[in-house]
């Protein structure tokens, strides 16, 4: 009898929960306001959102619908689609909750231009493993000091330094390609790529370089390649944002995260250790070491008095390497595709690039190189708006934010979908045209401050916008002297898995250049 009624008490408080939360969709001050795509009452978007990312075993295995599985469209294909059906903003609920979405350009400045709205939305708590309390993921005044604090470190005199080391980096990665540069087959360019980057952020800063581009089999390279990799899937599945589900529904996930983040925190504390000795020795020396990394700014900043603490420093650093690595990947490896496959564009640049250059392949690039390549720029500008390497953010709204008609209560999670935003055709002439010079003259100065943004913007954009550019043009001009870029292997599938990737690779041939 006891037992009936405490399974009937439990029964009724669950019902009553759940009218709760329906009642509190059906309440909403955005009911009516912006589009809903949620089918289902409680259940909401969940439901769509079990087809999202079909190259994920993952999700196949958890929902068990084969059909969805191989026919579902990937994310930003979704989007596109619910941007089509309901407008450039649109809501869906789970649960009670509500996500806002977003491409709408007075919406995005409304949100992103806010000294209120800073607050990361809560999907990238995925990433708290391994980033800690890093700039990524702090928030209110911690987030404000540490930004102070490491702002100098991208001033454009420390970033001069760091071009030897784009330069040096850049060429071994065409040395590593020659045996692949026959022209007779296509090339995959993306892990190659991958491997330089993360020797550049290691070594720029740390100021040690891990040497991935000639180990690729180190215990690093492959720490990050499965964490990225883990947490990318992370993102995209709702129930393992959770740390509990995501070790019961994913086991050999989880462990493998784990084991990720324990390698690369060895790896992190012992750098710190060895560069802080450095620094010690260094104080010590009429001609200390020249070159300055990133490592460095936080060694010797002061909160207060005091010093930070190893973890402080420790969770900038692994910022550092996962926003300095696969997002430049993405970007150079997209860059180069898009070359291959406009032989127009590649010709234009390579004429540029020869002209300022010669034909001496050994001249190193230099900081005012990139003022000279005006082509270079655009080319780059253009890559990132068609394929920008973070194609859609996100807030936690602290207070209410005000749109056309209402508002967007605290506590929401607004989605900008910077893919959409950049293809807008209200922004951009023929969008999906790769078409560099759309970023010169007239049709450039036409736009508004917050349409062309790949690297998002306000108070929280992208801190390191400026190293990334520098080291992508790099890239991009080490690539293109010595090489010719071919049209050939399947083309990219884009996949938004935190960063963008292809999931049939990113593929073209490679040509000696001849001069």
């Amino acid at each position: 009898m006891l037992v009936a009624l405490l399974a009937a008490f439990l029964v009724a408080r669950l019902v009553a929960w759940l009218i709760g939360l329906a009642l509190k969709e059906l309440r909403h001050p955005l009911r009516g306001v912006v589009p809903c795509v949620s089918r289902f009452p409680l259940v909401g978007c969940a439901w769509q959102m079990r087809s999202f990312q079909p190259d994920s075993k993952l999700w196949f295995q958890f929902f068990k619908t084969p059909n969805s599985f191989q026919l579902s469209p990937d994310l930003h294909e979704k989007f596109a689609e619910y941007v089509r059906r309901f407008g450039s903003s649109f809501m869906g609920f789970v649960l009670g909750h509500v996500i806002v979405v977003t491409a709408e350009p007075r919406h995005v400045d409304a949100l992103l231009h806010s000294q209120q709205q800073l607050r990361k939305g809560t999907m990238y708590l995925a990433l708290r493993g391994w980033l800690g309390n890093g700039l990524l993921l702090s928030r209110g005044e911690e987030w404000h000091t540490m930004r102070k604090i490491i702002t100098p470190a991208f001033h454009f005199s420390i970033l001069e330094q760091f071009i030897e080391v784009f330069d040096r980096q850049s060429s071994r990665l065409v040395d590593r390609l020659e045996p692949l540069s026959h022209g007779s087959s296509a090339v995959n360019i993306y892990p190659y790529v991958g491997l330089a980057a993360l020797d550049i952020i290691t070594e720029t800063a740390m100021g040690v370089s891990v040497g991935a581009q000639g180990d690729v089999d180190s215990e690093v390279v492959h720490a990050v390649k499965d964490l990225t990799n883990v947490l990318a899937t992370r993102f995209m599945r709702p129930h393992l944002l959770f740390p509990q589900l995501f070790r019961l529904c994913w086991p050999s996930g989880f462990r493998k995260q784990q084991a990720g983040v324990n390698c690369l925190h060895q790896f992190t504390n012992g750098i710190i250790e060895q560069r802080r000795l450095l620094l010690a020795r260094q104080a010590h020396q009429v001609e200390p070491e020249k070159r300055h990394a990133l490592l460095d700014t936080l060694l010797r900043a002061t909160v207060d008095g005091q010093t930070l603490t190893d973890k402080q420093i420790r969770d900038e650093v692994n910022t550092f390497i996962f926003e300095g690595h696969d997002t430049t990947t993405s970007a150079v490896s997209f860059c180069l595709y898009l070359l291959s496959r406009h032989e127009a564009v590649q010709k234009r640049l390579f004429e540029e690039l020869n002209e300022h250059y010669g034909q001496n392949l050994s001249r190193g690039v230099v900081y005012l190189d990139f003022a000279e390549l005006p082509y270079l720029n655009c080319v780059v500008k253009e890559s990132l708006r068609l394929y920008p390497p973070i194609p859609a953010v996100a807030r936690c709204l602290e207070k209410d934010l005000a749109v056309d008609g209402g508002y967007v209560p605290a506590g929401t999670n607004v989605v900008v979908l910077l893919w959409q935003l950049l293809r807008d055709e209200t922004l951009f002439a023929n969008p999906l045209l790769f078409h560099p010079e759309r970023h010169l003259g007239a049709e450039a100065s036409r736009l508004g401050p917050y349409s062309y943004i790949p690297f998002s913007a306000g108070p929280r954009n992208c801190i390191g916008q400026k190293f990334a550019l520098l080291e992508m043009k790099t890239m991009v001009i080490k690539m293109v002297r010595h090489y010719q870029l071919l049209p050939m292997g399947v083309d990219a599938q884009p996949s938004i898995k935190i960063v963008l990737r292809s999931k049939t690779g990113v593929n073209f041939g490679l040509r000696p250049r001849s001069y």
